[in-house]
């Protein structure tokens, strides 16, 4: 069959995939240990949830503005206006439906035929995907494991040429947790502006961060003076558990804003009424999400210590990227490669069916010597996956 070349090239998210798979084993009635979610195991907090259906008995079920509700758009720009000290105009503000929809609009919108676009490695599995539907060329760019993979200028100026237009940046990171310092940021934000590249920032797990006290620094901590184009991605899916509710949004700069908006409405229409509902609750409530957030990533913090220290116990020999946000332990198992285990694939697929653990190759994000594991599970869960791996590792 012959498909467009705008998909030709496409493949299926890897994380979607494992975590399917994982759900299909596990409706057979095998006992999966399913450590691949990228997702929160806690349920919507529930005035949030009450907000998404007191709306629906309202009547807030049919089309909204494109770029979101007028009330959704202005409690979003609150908060923004409240992190830079100055007001920041709703216009903005592009609600989507998910971050995954964010990005999208921002790549689409930005990038095209001959452009490039940065993406340190390792990356969220979407991103090269993304780059290359808006038929740019995606350029990996890998950093220093001592560093967490963090990017340096001198890192991303090896991979410059006068083509590169964009630079993604996760921080905290999904698949590493890697969490940037403000001065990593500012050293990257001052190199992109010099060289007027856009920034696209994927801080969609900025709220779930175990280094100091609050957020996760972004590019929006810096001074005006030392960043140039930017697009924030952020959005209601992580840190208040809203995966399935799809709301995610954009901030940049109005003109931007105006032609995201316009590509949506040809795409989407608008984000999700009753979801949209909800959210503005999230949003317009913001001390009160901000203790279920508190609450989310005390938890999440307790397991990543679970984890790093069943990793230091139980498989001393596997080393990892300490996590300081989001929810992931990223670790290398290349010493795990023989004829049967030729990468990180295949090694997954053997835990998979012999250990009955699922998680995430690391081929996915861009370096095949890594796996992802998600701690986004009960305590007992995590402890489980993690010692039935060190049990197959050793019978190895």
């Amino acid at each position: 069959m012959q498909f467009s070349e705008n998909v030709a090239r496409l493949q299926p998210s890897a994380t979607l995939a494992v975590s399917t798979l994982a759900k299909k084993l596990k409706a057979e009635g095998r006992d999966v240990v399913d450590l691949s979610a990228g997702q929160p195991d806690f349920d919507t907090p529930e005035f949030i949830a009450e907000a998404g259906i007191q709306g629906i008995r309202e009547g807030h079920t049919r089309y909204t503005p494109t770029p979101g509700t007028p009330a959704l758009r202005k409690a979003i720009a609150a908060t923004y206006s409240q992190r830079l000290g100055r007001p920041v105009d709703p216009s903005s503000i592009v609600v989507n439906s998910g971050a995954k929809h964010s990005l999208f609009n921002a790549m689409f919108s930005l990038f095209g035929p001959g452009d490039r676009v940065l993406i340190p490695v390792p990356y969220w599995t979407s991103y090269p995907e993304m780059v290359t539907l808006a038929r740019a060329e995606a350029v990996p760019v890998v950093g220093d494991p001592a560093r967490d993979f963090h990017m340096t200028p001198e890192d991303l100026e090896g991979a410059y040429t006068p083509q590169v237009k964009g630079l993604l940046l996760c921080t905290p990171s999904n698949p590493s947790g890697g969490v940037y310092s403000l001065d990593e940021l500012r050293a990257v934000a001052e190199w992109a502006k010099a060289r007027d590249i856009w920034i696209i920032a994927d801080e969609i797990y900025r709220l779930i961060n175990f280094k100091g006290e609050g957020p996760a620094p972004s590019v929006l901590d810096l001074p005006e003076a030392s960043r140039g184009n930017v697009v924030v991605v952020d959005g209601a899916s992580k840190a208040f558990a809203m995966t399935g509710w799809r709301i995610g949004h954009t901030y940049s700069d109005p003109a931007l804003a105006k032609k995201m908006s316009d590509l949506q409405s040809h795409m989407t229409s608008n984000p999700s009424a009753p979801a949209q509902q909800a959210v503005l609750a999230a949003y317009t409530q913001w001390d009160r999400s901000m203790k279920e957030v508190g609450k989310m990533v005390e938890a999440f913090k307790r397991r990543r210590d679970l984890a790093t220290r069943l990793f230091e116990e139980l498989l001393p020999a596997f080393s990892y990227v300490r996590p300081d946000g989001a929810f992931y332990l990223y670790f290398r198992v290349d010493s795990l490669f023989d004829e049967r285990l030729k990468d990180s694939s295949a090694v997954c697929t053997w835990l998979l069916e012999d250990a009955e653990i699922a998680m995430v190759p690391g081929v996915a994000f861009g370096d095949d010597r890594y796996v992802r594991m998600s701690y986004a599970t009960s305590d007992e869960l995590l402890e489980e996956g993690i010692r039935r791996l060190a049990k197959a590792v050793v019978e190895r």
